[in-house]
């Protein structure tokens, strides 16, 4: 039986709300698992309401009640319905209604008909792999040289990268392209900061083996529906060579925290040790925490073998080497054991989260 699927805003002012769909006559929720601009852009344009903008925080308008009725959803972007996106399947998930997805569209920003994507020429560099020349590329706003905000040169131009369909294989690309080594994760939603001047490249679409970022499926120089508020970065693997990092300024000796590169974005604070303490990790110009949602022993092996401290024996939670500070970056960390890095395993988007310093993760880590 064919069911028709419809869309509902629940009232709330301003006219920007979580959305319900329609299933076997209930009304039920989205889950917010692998929900990104893609998938709201489907949503915005299938209600006639433009184009989707970001959420200014998790639960900005409230939780759903009845069903889940999606998980997992993935859009390619030219869908006409969000029926249409691959997911877990109707009714199929793993969430609660703290996960709810929201959805915020300006209807004063027309959509455009989707767009068929072509593989456009591209001019031959003029310098080696990523000199000065056409199609090079840098990442600007993070740590150092390897994290940041994607921008590539294009006719003289320095510009921006859209982060519709936007992912680890088209970071992968960019990383290799600056001999930063395995791109950890692709962001989205201007994590680095707001670029300026052009958006240059829209709908990305990297195997993840090219050399260049230029050489990738897109929409064509120049061709977005997006504002800088979608701009694209990467975070590579490698951000420098070997050193200590030095306690800052006023620290006490509670805020010394070990780390070497190339895992300078990750430290433990208030252990005994360097192989245990709270976790902390930086991104985009900020130290900020993980939250103990879904974070089990899986995850600390990951980060303790990441960080050459051995075994892992605990994952505490409840904030257990005290509450931390600043942002808390990741939320439902859910890894399977064998990533070579946590910031491979799945997780909310960045900065979507549902709790507070006291929910901090930590571990506990065989000293090697």
């Amino acid at each position: 039986m064919l069911f028709l699927t419809l869309f509902q805003l629940v009232p709330y002012s301003p006219p920007h709300c979580p959305f319900q769909v329609l299933h076997g006559g209930s009304w039920g929720s989205v889950c917010d698992d692998d929900w990104d601009v893609v998938d709201a852009n489907v949503v915005c344009r299938q209600l006639g309401c433009g184009l989707a903008l970001p959420v200014p925080r998790p639960l900005a308008f409230g939780q759903g009640r009845g069903p889940i009725l999606l998980d997992n959803v993935e859009c390619r972007g030219q869908e006409a319905a969000l029926s249409e996106c691959s997911s877990r399947g109707w009714g199929v998930h793993n969430c609660f209604h703290y996960e709810d997805v929201a959805v915020l569209c300006d209807e004063f920003l027309p959509t455009q008909p989707p767009t068929r994507r072509v593989l456009t020429s591209r001019a031959p560099p003029t310098t080696p792999q990523n000199g000065k020349g056409e199609g090079s590329v840098r990442l600007v706003g993070g740590a150092g040289p390897c994290q940041g905000r994607v921008e590539i040169l294009h006719g003289g131009l320095w510009g921006t990268v859209c982060d519709d369909d936007w992912g680890l294989p088209d970071a992968a690309v960019v990383c290799r392209q600056l001999g930063c080594g395995a791109a950890l994760a692709a962001t989205t939603n201007a994590f680095f900061g707001y670029g300026t001047g052009h958006i240059l490249l829209d709908n990305v679409h990297c195997e993840g083996g090219e050399p260049r970022l230029a050489v990738c499926l897109s929409l064509g120089w120049g061709v977005h529906n997006c504002g800088h508020h979608e701009d694209a970065g990467a975070l590579c693997a490698v951000l420098g060579h070997p050193t200590l990092t030095a306690p800052p300024l006023l620290a006490t000796r509670a805020d010394w925290a070990w780390h070497t590169e190339p895992e300078g974005h990750l430290r433990l604070v208030n252990g005994a040790h360097r192989c245990e303490g709270r976790v902390e990790l930086f991104l985009g110009q900020r130290w900020g925490t993980i939250c103990d949602d879904a974070w089990d022993l899986r995850a600390a092996g990951v980060l303790c073998r990441q960080l050459g401290c051995g075994q892992a024996l605990a994952a505490p939670g409840e904030a257990h080497f005290g509450p931390g500070r600043g942002p808390i970056l990741l939320d439902n960390v859910k890894c399977r054991g064998d990533e070579g890095a946590l910031l491979l395993c799945s997780h909310i988007r960045w900065d979507a989260h549902n709790c507070d310093h006291s929910e901090d993760a930590s571990v506990l880590c065989q000293p090697a």
